[in-house]
């Protein structure tokens, strides 16, 4: 078995960096279609593997391939593990990632740079496994610097438009804040245990003392919410939305922004002693949630009002990292990749049917028009909403259970502002989703806002100009998004709940204990109830005779509490204001003041004074008899006045 599941594991990594090098190296020089298939198939490939993986698995194995990193007392082999929770996100990446890629097929059907979207795309996923599966930080972090370089060069792949280069820069830059505590943590937890082996740093934690765990743990957490995008990093995300939608959906589902709630769960034996750790993990997370719930409410392009309902929902796995509840989070990241998945490529199909608009004010009356997206899209946003019965309520109700669990004032606070978020999520996903597809093409509003009729689908054509790919990639998104609850049901359902029961041997999964079964049916009737209330609100403001009046109002002038928060509570100007200007202003200050006017300027006049000290003497060398004379005549007097004063002194 120890070799099969090293084959496994093996193939599970190099089948999609195989397929990207083929791409980068030779896929634009063949036909598109072998492109396509090699770039789909490794990925199918992949999962293929991670389930064969998961029928062998009967315990956690840690496999070494190959030394890597080796000098002295310091090593880093090439070694995989798999446990409980590496298998359950491989299942994941592989499978999401898989239709990503099958519905990039006809998202990037016209785009001439295929190849260098599928390899980037493919190298992508290596990355994000490379993460997941590694055994010793070194690994893991060449996995956590790769899904950097990928988004970045993936967000940016329309670079021809300074806008999407600047965004790619942006997240990149952005995300080294994160990357540069994370390598800091690192470093100092080799020299304080002399290993970078992840299980055997969480063995070792009672080692040292609470206040060294506690600034491990808030260095971790500064490095996930630079790859998560939480407070005070969440800027990059939003503008990460100027790539393909299907990167978008991969960055948000599947890869990228979930590393940095791997990492803390991966850790959590280690930093989970130190109680001021995990108050700063949940409280991060809790106001993560709410800041990017409250953006999402007021947004008008439709990608951005689902990248910050991402950074919304990572807040809530924080949080539930944050109060100890690792299982709720994980299966939160789970249903969370499927129904975000589901609702990015969901948009992705209206913005290509729509010929690339992305307001929401100029679209309407959609439901009709793209019946194959509108149905799936429902199911995503039903998720989202956390609506009674959905994978994403049972999810987001088992973190807030065990928030509400932890008691106290501060988990108190979070737990209320948890419920806040959640009517905010259903107001904000309704919003979105009954001014897309709702409503009437013909409307008085919808003949102010909507583009011309010749850019909009269709009648009688339906969504058949859609491939049939992207489409068809919805359905099993959208059916996982809507059954993920059964992944792991509440305890007054079932005895054992499905993942509560795989992960409960991964060490740290079994900290947190279950509500009592009374409580949690009243949490839950408490999150329905909040679900239900963000539906009607949306429901009374974007349909029927108050849609025209609220989509005139919100398309005009927008006063400024609503342009803060389309801005994201202005925290880019923020960082103009604290750290770019001042940075700017130095840097002008060191070029303008010490060098040019300092160090070149006294250059420069030290050579100006010597050229004119030089020219000097040089000014009698005219040749001229006049200037001889007179030197002559110079040079007679000074000998004459000199004997004159040697007569005079003697």
């Amino acid at each position: 078995m120890h070799l099969t599941m090293k084959l496994y594991l093996a193939l599970i990594l190099l089948l999609p960096l195989l397929g990207g090098l083929f791409n980068a190296l030779v896929g634009s020089k063949l036909p598109r279609r072998v492109g396509e298939t090699v770039a789909c198939g490794v990925i199918w490939g992949s999962f293929a593997c991670s389930v064969l993986a998961l029928l062998d698995f009967t315990a956690p194995v840690k496999i070494e391939y190959a030394s890597w990193l080796s000098d002295f007392d310091f090593k880093a082999p090439i070694t995989l593990y798999l446990d409980q929770l590496s298998l359950s996100l491989t299942l994941m990446i592989t499978f999401v990632c898989g239709l990503i890629h099958l519905h990039s097929v006809g998202y990037m059907k016209d785009d001439p740079s295929y190849a260098r979207y599928f390899a980037l795309l493919n190298i992508f996923v290596f990355a994000m496994l490379t993460l997941v599966l590694a055994e010793n930080l070194p690994l893991l972090y060449l996995g956590w610097e790769g899904v950097g370089f990928c988004s970045y060069a993936l967000i940016g792949f329309w670079s021809t438009e300074e806008k999407n280069a600047t965004a790619g820069r942006k997240a990149f830059i952005v995300t080294r804040i994160g990357d540069t505590a994370f390598g800091i943590a690192m470093v100092w937890m080799f020299q304080l245990f002399g290993t970078v082996s992840i299980g055997e740093l969480n063995g070792m934690g009672f080692l040292m003392p609470a206040g060294v765990i506690t600034a491990l743990g808030i260095l971790l957490l500064i490095g996930a919410a630079g790859k998560s995008a939480q407070l005070p990093l969440s800027v990059w995300l939003p503008d990460a939305m100027a790539g393909p939608t299907p990167v978008s959906a991969q960055i948000h589902a599947a890869t990228m922004v979930t590393a940095g709630v791997y990492l803390l769960a991966r850790m959590f034996p280690l930093i989970g002693s130190s109680p001021l750790t995990l108050a700063a993990i949940a409280v991060t997370g809790g106001l993560t949630a709410l800041y990017a719930a409250t953006c999402a409410c007021v947004q008008r392009d439709l990608k951005r009002i689902l990248a910050y309902s991402t950074i919304s929902q990572i807040g809530y796995m924080v949080l539930g990292v944050g109060a100890g509840a690792l299982t709720a989070s994980t299966f939160h990241l789970l249903t969370h990749a499927f129904f975000k998945a589901l609702l990015f490529l969901g948009a992705g199909c209206v913005i290509t049917a729509l010929h690339h608009r992305q307001d929401i004010f100029g679209m309407g009356g959609l439901k009709r028009r793209l019946p194959a997206v509108y149905w799936p899209f429902l199911a995503g946003a039903l998720c989202l909403a956390g609506f009674p019965g959905s994978g994403g309520f049972f999810s987001k109700d088992a973190i807030l259970a065990a928030v509400f669990e932890q008691g106290g004032p501060l988990y108190g606070t979070l737990f209320a502002l948890g419920l806040l978020t959640a009517l905010l999520t259903s107001f904000y996903t309704f919003r979105m989703l009954f001014v897309v597809f709702h409503g009437e093409s013909d409307s008085a509003a919808d003949q102010l806002h909507h583009p011309p009729p010749d850019l909009l689908p269709s009648r009688e054509g339906g969504d058949s100009h859609l491939p049939a790919v992207m489409t068809l990639t919805l359905i099993p998104l959208a059916l996982l998004g809507l059954l993920g609850g059964l992944l792991n049901l509440p305890a007054y359902l079932t005895e054992h709940g499905l993942l509560s029961g795989f992960l409960g041997t991964v060490s740290g999964f079994a900290v947190a204990g279950h509500a009592a079964h009374d409580n949690e049916v009243i949490l839950q009737i408490m999150a329905a109830t909040a679900c239900l209330l963000g539906l009607g609100l949306a429901w009374s403001r974007y349909t029927g005779e108050r849609r025209a009046a609220s989509l005139a109002t919100e398309s005009g002038p927008a006063p400024f509490h609503i342009r803060f928060l389309q801005s994201g509570w202005m925290l880019d100007d923020l960082y103009r204001l604290i750290l770019i200007r001042p940075f700017v202003w130095l840097a002008r200050f060191f070029w303008k003041g010490i060098d040019q006017a300092g160090i070149d300027g006294t250059l420069d006049g030290l050579a100006r004074f010597t050229l004119r000290l030089g020219e000097l003497p040089a000014a009698w060398s005219n040749g001229r008899v006049a200037t001889a004379l007179i030197a002559l005549a110079g040079g007679v007097a000074a000998v004459l006045g000199y004997v004159a004063w040697q007569t005079l002194a003697g």
